[in-house]
């Protein structure tokens, strides 16, 4: 098991966040902890997302999940492992 953080961004926010929590919640067993944030003000609110995960799983499960979030259109993502 390796203990690996990964950071994702979605853009547009609103148009692909769903498909992102379908993929989350498949792999919701290996994901430990999840932030997620987007800037927002009284008049506005971001269309670009970023949710930071701590997983502590296998590196081919940690492949598959990126695998997994990158077939998500606006979707990025960075990881490393610790």
């Amino acid at each position: 098991m390796e203990t690996t953080i990964m950071a994702l961004t979605i853009d547009p926010r609103s148009a692909h966040a769903p498909q992102v929590q379908t993929v989350l919640t498949k792999h919701g067993c290996i994901i430990k902890t999840r932030i997620g944030l987007h800037e927002t003000s009284s008049d506005s609110c971001s269309e670009r997302g970023i949710i930071l995960l701590h997983i502590n799983s296998a590196s081919d499960e940690v492949k598959d999940l990126e695998k997994e979030l990158l077939n998500v259109e606006g979707v990025t993502v960075k990881h490393m492992s610790l």
